[in-house]
């Protein structure tokens, strides 16, 4: 087995963060053209710890702000793995992976796991992601933690299951920087679309104040 793990900080507060996280492979994010498809598979709400969905409506606000927030998630992703892979595992033109997203405001932690389902008898990936406020400026940053367990599972010669988990790690190694920037994409074009719709409300509540007065 190896390991990949980083942490980095975005220089946004977390509710930010935790907002956008849902939009990460949206439009808004250009560094993630190898996404096909994000489904959800279930939205729950839980009596035990009144656990909802993410996009719930606002007449549930109240709710969300003391409890968790769970969803789960398939993702689909075009392969692009090198050929000598593609004839050991399979070739396929598509991979998937199933997310599963906790999301508690009072503590403010955003962790999400996921876990490929493609080549799932021959390579075992288990990532884990945490988004929470940074310990140096909680209101401002916000911290991100990636860790994901590479385990080939194929049978046969030990130098070609080291090869195929180092090709894992080093793919998760380019694919980190890549992941920053596009979030970043995602987070500041969602902080400018924020700010844009809470300035026409404000032109729109000054206007209907400006008719009162002349009435």
């Amino acid at each position: 087995m190896k390991i990949f793990q980083q942490s980095t900080e975005f220089d946004y507060s977390w509710e930010e963060v935790s907002t956008s996280n849902w939009r990460k492979y949206g439009p808004w994010n250009e560094k993630t053209p190898h996404v096909i498809a994000v489904d959800t598979i279930a939205r729950t709400v839980d009596p035990q710890t009144g656990i909802v969905s993410p996009n719930t409506t606002s007449a549930l606000s109240s709710v969300l702000t003391a409890s968790q927030l769970r969803t789960e998630r398939l993702i689909t992703c075009r392969q692009s793995t090198p050929k000598w892979i593609n004839s050991l595992l399979g070739g396929q033109e598509t991979s998937h992976v199933y997310e599963t997203s906790y999301v508690d405001p009072s503590a403010k932690r955003v962790t999400l796991c996921s876990m490929n389902m493609t080549w799932s008898d021959l390579l075992n990936v288990r990532e884990t992601c945490i988004y929470e406020p940074s310990a140096s400026s909680p209101t401002q940053k916000t911290n991100f933690m990636q860790r994901a367990e590479i385990t080939a599972l194929c049978g046969g010669w030990q130098k070609i299951r080291n090869s195929i988990e180092q090709f894992t790690v080093e793919r998760f190694q380019q694919n980190a920087a890549k992941g920053r920037e596009g979030f970043e994409m995602v987070l500041e074009t969602s902080r400018r679309a924020f700010q844009e719709q809470r300035d026409l409300l404000r032109l729109q509540q000054d206007s209907k104040i400006l008719k009162e007065i002349r009435m």
